[in-house]
């Protein structure tokens, strides 16, 4: 199956909560590869960049200020449907109506403050993933159980 890449945000509500480990545990508990990955600060240029679609929305001064209140923990998650799959992971972007199971059905109980970012398609992995990373700073390599985790005809 091919492989697609998806850019992963811990946003700053995860950070303060101390929910790095947890929550890149859960990527790597599901298979999934992590092929970028740092901690950054994100500006107030960069979170136009990001968020350029919301920059003219009456939210996005709270949106801002949000996302750059505390470092944010940057991944590029690489395997098969990554998008989709990091997505159904994440749950309902409002944590009080997120499946039990998904990341903010578990961690989260606000719909602004919802621990985590993620792609919503390829055309925004590919618009994003060079926001917040330089080609070298992502990483090729094979994972040594992806025989275990996926049949090779899948």
């Amino acid at each position: 199956m091919p492989q697609e890449q998806t850019l992963i945000l811990f946003k700053p509500d995860a950070i303060q909560r101390r929910l790095i480990g947890a929550l890149l545990s859960r990527i790597e508990n599901k298979g999934y590869k992590i092929a970028g990955l740092k901690m950054l600060q994100v500006t107030p240029e960069l979170a136009r960049k990001h968020y350029e679609e919301h920059v003219e929305k009456p939210f996005y001064p709270h949106l801002e200020s949000f996302i750059t209140s505390a470092p944010v923990v940057a991944l590029v998650v690489e395997g098969p449907d990554a998008i989709s799959v990091m997505r159904t992971m994440m749950g309902s972007t409002n944590g009080r109506e997120a499946n039990p199971g998904t990341i903010r059905g578990d961690y989260g109980t606000s719909r602004q403050m919802n621990l985590i970012h993620g792609s919503d398609g390829p055309e925004a992995a590919k618009r994003e993933i060079p926001i917040y990373f330089q080609d070298n700073e992502l990483c090729e390599y094979s994972l040594s159980l992806a025989a275990s985790l996926m049949a090779a005809d899948e």
